[in-house]
């Protein structure tokens, strides 16, 4: 027997999450399917041996790339997705993303909505995660209808000295958008004392803005939404010309069970969203749906990320490192006038991280010369946009397990950048090294590092190029939605969690349309 609902939702992530929150209040049935389980609150959320050498809360998937050779992305499948082990850096992409741009490598295209559509949403965003922010500090700050809803997250000494430093040089540093829920108000489940740096971590207190504290726990307020957890979708089938999704097939219990929505919304992550399309394959869509134009699963981006350290010729004795960001060579510099991206503040190092990012090399250090440099260390995150390739894409193997075809792009700009910074550690008070950092649990960023995933279902105007159309429904399907990462024409260079929050409310003010 088939259970029947007017939504459901696959996926309970920064789309999916915050979609059921925006749909909830409606009245419809909704059903929210998770593949994962609550994530457990135990001391071992702060504990940097069990999250960085143990990798307790990756998934087990392997997943493979172009060679066939297989690897652990650095996945988690938990209530609220991957914003559990996020950062929570809540930053707008610029408004020049939002059209053509010209990179060193090619053309960036431009979003079949402009940043004005999207303006608004953003704010709603901003005003649904609780972000702590300052208007004005950016130079490339696009407009905004309204102020933060707080205000930004004072910088610890070391950082403030850092931003003084930059300051002083003529740089334009800023206070990083941050979706954490401190303690100097009320909030509806708990509050952030700073007592650690949380990115890459699991929040015990639950104070950090992720989809599950924020989306789906308000909507289950609601006696119309049900979620469903360990229970990962098989397939979707639709009805026999191939124009509706009629069930969603779930593994629960062991079991397989039937699920029926007037809409479905997938929303699994880049991904995984298009290993579903593809895996839903029938005579009607022999390539997977939505995938008559053979655009799923294609131009998939995750940003040219690096992950380095200074070391600090004072201490570094901050808790929460996360509060800086600089965005001055975003567009360029002189003397290089391409695009190079965005500057900003990656989780404070401790020693154990050391151990699980580099097993070999510090096999031998004791564990005192490993705290030492963690204390000295201040730790930067570098990204630089990611082109979208066609050939860039994710397909599925014999065994429907996820093959990443992936060569990189703009590797220039990412050099550029990283080069920029090392040449301004003598105006930071800082010894004359960048140390890679590898965030990933023993994989290389530009495979394992699948955290910023985006583009595999494009959106646009024409069926041909793109998969879904401006509202995100699939262009060949009449009731079936994705709302993640992957609707993403382009990336940017900053983090995408809040672009994929502000969309799913968009797309979720289309839906209470329609369902009206």
């Amino acid at each position: 027997m088939t259970a029947s609902y007017d939504v459901i939702i696959i996926g309970s992530g920064a789309g999916g999450g915050t979609l059921a929150r925006h749909l909830a209040p409606s009245g419809k049935k909704i059903l929210v399917l998770e593949r994962g389980d609550y994530l457990p609150r135990e001391p071992e959320n702060w504990d940097a041996s069990a999250v960085f050498i143990d990798n307790r809360y990756v998934s087990k998937d392997t997943w493979y790339d172009k060679t066939g050779r297989g690897f652990q992305p650095g996945v988690h499948y938990y209530v609220g997705g991957a914003t559990k082990m996020y950062g929570a850096a809540l930053y707008r992409l610029r408004k020049e993303d939002f059209g053509e741009l010209q990179h060193y490598d090619g053309l960036s295209p431009a979003w079949p909505v402009s940043y004005d559509e999207f303006e608004p949403y953003y704010s709603q965003a901003e005003q649904l995660y609780q972000v702590h922010g300052a208007r004005g500090e950016d130079p490339t700050e696009p407009p905004a209808s309204a102020p933060y809803p707080f205000p930004a997250v004072s910088h610890e000494p070391r950082i403030q000295k850092l931003a003084d430093d930059l300051a002083r040089a003529g740089y334009h540093p800023f206070h990083s958008p941050c979706g954490i829920m401190l303690n100097e108000a009320n909030r509806p489940y708990s509050a952030c004392v700073r007592c650690m740096d949380c990115d890459g971590f699991p929040c015990l207190v639950h104070a950090k803005s992720d989809a599950e504290v924020l989306g789906i726990r308000p909507a289950l307020a609601h006696p119309n939404v049900t979620l469903l957890t360990n229970s990962q979708v098989l397939k979707l089938e639709t009805n026999a010309s191939g124009t509706a999704v009629t069930n969603v097939l779930v593994s629960r219990g062991g079991n397989t069970e039937s699920f029926s929505a007037s809409i479905v919304v997938v929303s699994c992550g880049a991904a995984n969203s298009a290993r579903l399309l593809l895996m839903s394959a029938n005579d009607k869509h022999p390539h997977g749906l939505a995938n008559g134009s053979d655009q799923v699963g294609r131009h998939y981006m995750f940003h040219n990320s690096q992950a380095v350290l200074a070391i600090s010729k004072e201490p570094n004795p901050t808790k929460y490192q996360k509060t800086l960001g600089l965005n001055d060579f975003y567009f360029g510099m002189p003397g290089f006038e391409f695009p190079m991206g965005n500057i900003q503040m990656v989780g404070k190092s401790q020693g154990p991280m050391y151990r699980g990012e580099k097993p070999i090399e510090t096999i031998l250090a004791p564990t005192w010369t490993l705290d030492e440099i963690a204390l000295h260390a201040v730790d930067f995150w570098l990204s630089t946009e990611d082109l979208p390739r066609p050939e860039n894409r994710v397909t599925v193997n014999s065994q429907g397990s996820i093959k990443l075809n992936y060569t990189p792009s703009n590797q220039v700009p990412k050099q550029k950048l990283f080069e920029k910074l090392k040449s301004m550690l003598n105006q930071l008070d800082m010894h004359e090294h960048l140390i890679p950092r590898n965030l990933y649990m023993k994989n290389e960023i530009d495979l394992g590092g699948v955290a910023h995933q985006a583009g595999t279902c494009r959106f646009g105007d024409d069926p041909q190029t793109s998969v879904l159309d401006r509202n995100c429904k699939a262009h060949e399907l009449d009731n079936l939605y994705v709302v993640d990462t992957s609707f993403f024409p382009s990336i940017g260079a900053v983090n995408p969690a809040l672009t994929a929050m502000a969309n799913a409310l968009r797309v979720g003010d289309h839906l209470l349309q329609r369902l009206t």
